[in-house]
Protein backbone atom coordinates (compact mmCIF):
# COMPACT_ATOMS: atom_id res chain seq x y z
CA UNK A 1 0.00 0.00 0.00
CA UNK A 2 2.74 2.37 1.00
CA UNK A 3 4.56 1.78 -2.90
CA UNK A 4 1.35 2.46 -3.89
CA UNK A 5 1.02 5.81 -2.27
CA UNK A 6 4.51 6.80 -3.51
CA UNK A 7 4.46 5.62 -7.20
CA UNK A 8 0.97 7.93 -6.63
CA UNK A 9 2.91 11.14 -5.01
CA UNK A 10 5.57 10.44 -7.68
CA UNK A 11 3.53 10.50 -10.65
CA UNK A 12 1.47 13.74 -9.19
CA UNK A 13 4.88 15.95 -8.77
CA UNK A 14 6.05 14.56 -11.84
CA UNK A 15 2.90 15.91 -13.34
CA UNK A 16 3.58 18.90 -11.72
CA UNK A 17 6.71 19.69 -13.04
CA UNK A 18 5.84 18.95 -16.26
CA UNK A 19 2.74 21.17 -15.94
CA UNK A 20 4.80 23.92 -14.37
CA UNK A 21 7.85 23.77 -17.42
CA UNK A 22 4.81 23.85 -19.82
CA UNK A 23 3.28 27.19 -18.36
CA UNK A 24 2.37 29.77 -20.61
CA UNK A 25 3.53 33.33 -18.99
CA UNK A 26 1.80 36.32 -20.70
CA UNK A 27 4.30 39.45 -20.76
CA UNK A 28 1.97 43.01 -21.40
CA UNK A 29 4.25 45.92 -22.63
CA UNK A 30 2.93 49.41 -22.41
CA UNK A 31 3.70 52.36 -24.88
CA UNK A 32 2.56 55.81 -24.72
CA UNK A 33 3.56 55.96 -28.27
CA UNK A 34 2.90 54.17 -31.33
CA UNK A 35 3.74 52.85 -35.23
CA UNK A 36 7.33 54.23 -33.91
CA UNK A 37 10.81 52.53 -32.74
CA UNK A 38 8.99 50.78 -29.39
CA UNK A 39 6.13 49.09 -31.69
CA UNK A 40 8.62 48.00 -34.05
CA UNK A 41 10.92 46.53 -31.10
CA UNK A 42 8.37 44.78 -29.78
CA UNK A 43 7.48 43.07 -32.69
CA UNK A 44 10.89 41.75 -32.99
CA UNK A 45 10.65 41.10 -29.43
CA UNK A 46 7.93 38.94 -29.96
CA UNK A 47 9.05 36.85 -32.81
CA UNK A 48 12.15 35.91 -31.08
CA UNK A 49 11.15 35.57 -27.58
CA UNK A 50 7.75 33.26 -28.53
CA UNK A 51 9.40 31.39 -31.63
CA UNK A 52 12.80 30.65 -28.96
CA UNK A 53 10.66 29.80 -25.57
CA UNK A 54 8.80 27.48 -28.02
CA UNK A 55 5.52 29.59 -26.96
CA UNK A 56 6.26 29.47 -23.22
CA UNK A 57 6.38 33.02 -23.21
CA UNK A 58 3.70 35.30 -25.12
CA UNK A 59 4.01 38.63 -25.63
CA UNK A 60 1.25 40.91 -25.62
CA UNK A 61 1.98 44.81 -26.98
CA UNK A 62 -0.36 48.00 -25.87
CA UNK A 63 0.69 51.31 -27.87
CA UNK A 64 -0.86 54.61 -27.16
CA UNK A 65 -1.41 54.28 -23.61
CA UNK A 66 -3.75 51.86 -24.09
CA UNK A 67 -3.13 50.27 -20.58
CA UNK A 68 -3.37 54.20 -18.63
CA UNK A 69 -1.20 56.71 -19.03
CA UNK A 70 2.57 56.59 -18.32
CA UNK A 71 2.58 57.41 -14.54
CA UNK A 72 -0.05 54.74 -14.52
CA UNK A 73 1.92 52.14 -16.48
CA UNK A 74 5.32 52.59 -14.81
CA UNK A 75 3.96 52.62 -11.32
CA UNK A 76 1.96 49.44 -12.47
CA UNK A 77 5.16 47.81 -13.79
CA UNK A 78 6.91 48.38 -10.45
CA UNK A 79 4.22 45.98 -9.07
CA UNK A 80 4.29 43.93 -11.26
CA UNK A 81 0.30 43.88 -13.20
CA UNK A 82 2.38 45.07 -15.82
CA UNK A 83 5.20 43.24 -17.26
CA UNK A 84 7.06 46.06 -18.75
CA UNK A 85 7.13 49.34 -20.33
CA UNK A 86 7.96 52.08 -22.72
CA UNK A 87 8.20 55.42 -22.24
CA UNK A 88 10.46 58.29 -22.26
CA UNK A 89 13.08 57.97 -19.60
CA UNK A 90 12.26 60.69 -17.86
CA UNK A 91 9.21 59.14 -16.10
CA UNK A 92 10.88 56.57 -14.65
CA UNK A 93 12.91 59.11 -12.23
CA UNK A 94 10.13 59.91 -9.64
CA UNK A 95 11.25 55.97 -8.94
CA UNK A 96 15.00 56.06 -9.41
CA UNK A 97 16.70 59.41 -9.75
CA UNK A 98 19.83 57.60 -11.96
CA UNK A 99 17.40 57.85 -14.89
CA UNK A 100 18.24 61.76 -15.34
CA UNK A 101 21.47 60.24 -16.72
CA UNK A 102 19.45 59.65 -20.43
CA UNK A 103 18.74 63.67 -20.41
CA UNK A 104 22.32 64.45 -20.04
CA UNK A 105 23.16 66.86 -22.65
CA UNK A 106 25.79 66.51 -25.58
CA UNK A 107 26.76 63.18 -24.92
CA UNK A 108 25.88 61.87 -28.69
CA UNK A 109 27.47 62.94 -31.32
CA UNK A 110 24.18 61.31 -34.09
CA UNK A 111 21.69 58.94 -32.96
CA UNK A 112 23.77 56.03 -34.80
CA UNK A 113 26.78 57.01 -31.93
CA UNK A 114 23.72 56.70 -29.04
CA UNK A 115 23.46 53.04 -30.82
CA UNK A 116 26.58 52.16 -30.43
CA UNK A 117 26.87 53.61 -26.68
CA UNK A 118 23.96 51.64 -25.18
CA UNK A 119 24.79 48.09 -27.23
CA UNK A 120 28.72 48.90 -25.15
CA UNK A 121 29.23 46.20 -22.76
CA UNK A 122 30.60 48.18 -20.10
CA UNK A 123 27.32 50.85 -20.29
CA UNK A 124 24.96 47.73 -19.90
CA UNK A 125 26.44 46.47 -16.97
CA UNK A 126 26.86 49.85 -15.77
CA UNK A 127 23.11 50.22 -15.98
CA UNK A 128 22.15 47.23 -15.56
CA UNK A 129 20.87 47.76 -12.10
CA UNK A 130 18.92 50.70 -12.77
CA UNK A 131 15.56 50.94 -10.94
CA UNK A 132 16.36 47.46 -9.28
CA UNK A 133 15.67 48.37 -5.61
CA UNK A 134 12.17 49.45 -7.16
CA UNK A 135 11.11 46.04 -8.21
CA UNK A 136 11.80 47.13 -12.38
CA UNK A 137 15.07 46.56 -14.72
CA UNK A 138 16.11 47.12 -18.02
CA UNK A 139 15.92 44.96 -20.76
CA UNK A 140 17.09 46.85 -23.54
CA UNK A 141 18.00 50.58 -24.14
CA UNK A 142 16.20 52.26 -27.21
CA UNK A 143 17.84 55.59 -28.68
CA UNK A 144 14.72 57.01 -30.10
CA UNK A 145 15.64 59.32 -31.74
CA UNK A 146 16.23 63.29 -31.43
CA UNK A 147 15.04 65.91 -29.81
CA UNK A 148 12.50 68.16 -31.36
CA UNK A 149 10.44 71.53 -30.15
CA UNK A 150 7.51 71.82 -31.55
CA UNK A 151 6.11 76.02 -30.55
CA UNK A 152 3.35 78.14 -31.65
CA UNK A 153 6.23 80.93 -31.64
CA UNK A 154 9.06 78.84 -33.75
CA UNK A 155 12.58 78.83 -32.53
CA UNK A 156 15.07 79.92 -34.74
CA UNK A 157 17.55 81.22 -32.15
CA UNK A 158 18.60 80.74 -28.29
CA UNK A 159 17.14 83.84 -27.43
CA UNK A 160 13.28 82.76 -28.96
CA UNK A 161 13.34 80.20 -25.84
CA UNK A 162 12.82 83.24 -23.26
CA UNK A 163 9.50 82.95 -22.01
CA UNK A 164 7.97 80.13 -23.51
CA UNK A 165 6.35 77.42 -21.14
CA UNK A 166 6.86 74.19 -22.65
CA UNK A 167 6.48 70.62 -21.59
CA UNK A 168 9.78 68.91 -21.30
CA UNK A 169 9.47 64.97 -20.83
CA UNK A 170 9.79 64.34 -16.49
CA UNK A 171 10.57 66.98 -13.71
CA UNK A 172 14.48 65.89 -12.55
CA UNK A 173 17.03 68.48 -12.54
CA UNK A 174 18.41 67.19 -16.12
CA UNK A 175 15.04 68.15 -17.79
CA UNK A 176 14.62 71.16 -15.99
CA UNK A 177 17.73 72.81 -15.39
CA UNK A 178 18.97 72.96 -19.17
CA UNK A 179 15.78 75.02 -20.48
CA UNK A 180 15.98 77.36 -17.41
CA UNK A 181 19.13 78.21 -18.35
CA UNK A 182 18.18 79.15 -21.75
CA UNK A 183 14.83 81.44 -20.06
CA UNK A 184 12.40 79.20 -20.86
CA UNK A 185 9.86 77.90 -18.09
CA UNK A 186 9.66 74.17 -18.18
CA UNK A 187 6.68 71.97 -17.18
CA UNK A 188 6.52 68.13 -16.94
CA UNK A 189 3.24 66.58 -18.75
CA UNK A 190 2.21 63.36 -19.55
CA UNK A 191 2.34 62.75 -23.14
CA UNK A 192 -1.09 62.31 -23.38
CA UNK A 193 -2.17 65.52 -22.11
CA UNK A 194 0.04 67.42 -24.27
CA UNK A 195 -2.26 67.76 -27.36
CA UNK A 196 -4.95 69.73 -25.84
CA UNK A 197 -2.34 71.73 -23.88
CA UNK A 198 -1.30 72.45 -27.07
CA UNK A 199 -4.59 73.28 -28.83
CA UNK A 200 -5.47 75.42 -25.47
CA UNK A 201 -2.19 77.01 -25.51
CA UNK A 202 -2.08 76.36 -21.92
CA UNK A 203 1.32 75.53 -22.92
CA UNK A 204 3.61 77.44 -25.81
CA UNK A 205 5.13 74.03 -26.95
CA UNK A 206 6.58 70.48 -26.26
CA UNK A 207 9.53 68.74 -26.72
CA UNK A 208 9.68 64.83 -27.59
CA UNK A 209 11.01 62.70 -30.49
CA UNK A 210 9.93 63.18 -33.83
CA UNK A 211 7.22 60.41 -34.33
CA UNK A 212 5.03 61.80 -31.50
CA UNK A 213 4.79 64.67 -33.71
CA UNK A 214 3.46 62.98 -36.76
CA UNK A 215 1.64 59.90 -34.68
CA UNK A 216 -0.77 62.62 -32.92
CA UNK A 217 -0.63 64.89 -36.11
CA UNK A 218 0.60 67.98 -34.49
CA UNK A 219 0.91 69.57 -37.21
CA UNK A 220 -2.62 70.73 -37.35
CA UNK A 221 -1.77 72.80 -34.06
CA UNK A 222 1.29 74.13 -34.98
CA UNK A 223 4.29 74.20 -37.62
CA UNK A 224 7.91 75.18 -36.22
CA UNK A 225 9.34 72.14 -35.34
CA UNK A 226 13.07 72.59 -34.17
CA UNK A 227 15.68 70.35 -33.70
CA UNK A 228 17.48 70.48 -30.41
CA UNK A 229 21.20 69.96 -30.56
CA UNK A 230 23.21 66.95 -28.92
CA UNK A 231 19.76 66.10 -27.12
CA UNK A 232 18.22 62.81 -27.80
CA UNK A 233 15.45 60.52 -26.21
CA UNK A 234 16.18 57.77 -24.83
CA UNK A 235 13.23 54.55 -23.90
CA UNK A 236 14.37 52.06 -21.36
CA UNK A 237 12.26 48.90 -21.65
CA UNK A 238 11.83 48.06 -18.39
CA UNK A 239 10.95 45.16 -16.99
CA UNK A 240 9.40 43.53 -13.52
CA UNK A 241 11.57 41.82 -11.73
CA UNK A 242 9.48 39.16 -10.06
CA UNK A 243 7.90 38.43 -13.37
CA UNK A 244 11.60 37.63 -14.88
CA UNK A 245 12.51 35.71 -11.88
CA UNK A 246 8.98 33.85 -12.10
CA UNK A 247 10.17 32.74 -15.57
CA UNK A 248 12.99 30.47 -14.19
CA UNK A 249 16.81 30.65 -14.81
CA UNK A 250 16.49 29.60 -18.82
CA UNK A 251 13.53 31.70 -19.74
CA UNK A 252 14.76 34.86 -18.06
CA UNK A 253 18.03 34.48 -19.65
CA UNK A 254 16.23 34.10 -23.23
CA UNK A 255 14.22 37.22 -21.87
CA UNK A 256 17.26 39.26 -21.56
CA UNK A 257 19.30 37.93 -24.83
CA UNK A 258 15.77 38.51 -27.13
CA UNK A 259 15.26 42.13 -25.79
CA UNK A 260 18.94 43.09 -26.97
CA UNK A 261 18.78 41.43 -30.12
CA UNK A 262 15.64 43.24 -30.42
CA UNK A 263 17.16 46.76 -29.48
CA UNK A 264 20.33 45.89 -31.79
CA UNK A 265 17.46 44.66 -35.50
CA UNK A 266 15.72 47.88 -34.71
CA UNK A 267 18.94 50.11 -34.98
CA UNK A 268 18.63 50.81 -38.82
CA UNK A 269 14.67 51.35 -38.38
CA UNK A 270 15.75 53.65 -35.63
CA UNK A 271 17.50 56.01 -37.67
CA UNK A 272 15.12 55.63 -41.04
CA UNK A 273 12.32 56.22 -39.26
CA UNK A 274 13.53 60.01 -37.92
CA UNK A 275 14.04 60.55 -41.93
CA UNK A 276 10.62 59.46 -42.80
CA UNK A 277 8.93 61.32 -40.09
CA UNK A 278 10.75 64.77 -41.34
CA UNK A 279 9.03 63.86 -44.69
CA UNK A 280 5.97 63.44 -43.22
CA UNK A 281 5.94 66.60 -41.04
CA UNK A 282 6.86 68.38 -44.33
CA UNK A 283 4.47 66.72 -46.45
CA UNK A 284 1.75 67.98 -43.73
CA UNK A 285 2.90 71.75 -44.44
CA UNK A 286 5.31 71.93 -41.01
CA UNK A 287 8.47 73.12 -40.73
CA UNK A 288 11.83 71.05 -39.92
CA UNK A 289 14.25 73.98 -38.48
CA UNK A 290 17.91 73.24 -37.90
CA UNK A 291 19.57 75.96 -36.11
CA UNK A 292 22.60 77.53 -36.99
CA UNK A 293 25.81 76.80 -36.26
CA UNK A 294 26.34 79.60 -34.23
CA UNK A 295 23.16 79.06 -32.15
CA UNK A 296 23.63 75.27 -31.79
CA UNK A 297 27.07 75.98 -30.23
CA UNK A 298 25.58 78.28 -28.18
CA UNK A 299 22.43 76.05 -27.03
CA UNK A 300 24.97 73.38 -26.39
CA UNK A 301 27.30 75.69 -24.04
CA UNK A 302 24.16 76.79 -21.88
CA UNK A 303 22.54 73.52 -21.42
CA UNK A 304 26.00 71.58 -20.53
CA UNK A 305 26.92 74.21 -17.96
CA UNK A 306 24.36 73.31 -15.73
CA UNK A 307 26.00 68.91 -15.91
CA UNK A 308 28.44 70.24 -12.70
CA UNK A 309 26.20 71.29 -10.67
CA UNK A 310 23.17 68.51 -10.74
CA UNK A 311 25.92 65.39 -10.91
CA UNK A 312 27.59 66.62 -8.11
CA UNK A 313 24.82 66.30 -5.87
CA UNK A 314 24.32 62.33 -6.97
CA UNK A 315 27.32 60.46 -6.82
CA UNK A 316 25.94 57.42 -8.36
CA UNK A 317 24.76 59.44 -11.40
CA UNK A 318 27.91 61.14 -12.14
CA UNK A 319 28.97 57.59 -12.21
CA UNK A 320 26.77 56.36 -14.70
CA UNK A 321 27.07 59.74 -16.47
CA UNK A 322 31.36 59.09 -16.23
CA UNK A 323 30.73 55.16 -18.12
CA UNK A 324 28.33 57.15 -21.03
CA UNK A 325 30.73 59.84 -21.51
CA UNK A 326 33.82 57.14 -21.51
CA UNK A 327 31.77 54.96 -24.18
CA UNK A 328 30.87 57.36 -26.01
CA UNK A 329 34.73 58.39 -26.66
CA UNK A 330 35.44 54.79 -27.51
CA UNK A 331 33.01 54.37 -29.86
CA UNK A 332 32.48 57.80 -31.94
Amino acid sequence: MKMFRSLALGAAAALMATAAHAQTHTMKISSPTVNDLSQEWAKEFKAGIEARSGGKIKVEFYPANQLGPIPATVEGTAMGTIEAVVPASGFFIGLEPRFQVFDAPGLFNDQAHAQRVFADPQVRKQLATLGNSKGIEPIAILAHGPMFLLSHKPIRAVADFKGQKIRVPGAAPLQIEPFKKLGANPVSMPLGEVLSAMQNRTIDGLIASATVFTAFKYHDVAKGLTGLPGTYLIAPVMANRNFLKSLGPELEAMVREEAFKAQQKVEKFAIEDVGRTGDVWKKNGGELIVLPDAEAKAYLEQVKSVLPAVLSANATIKADFDALSAAAERTR
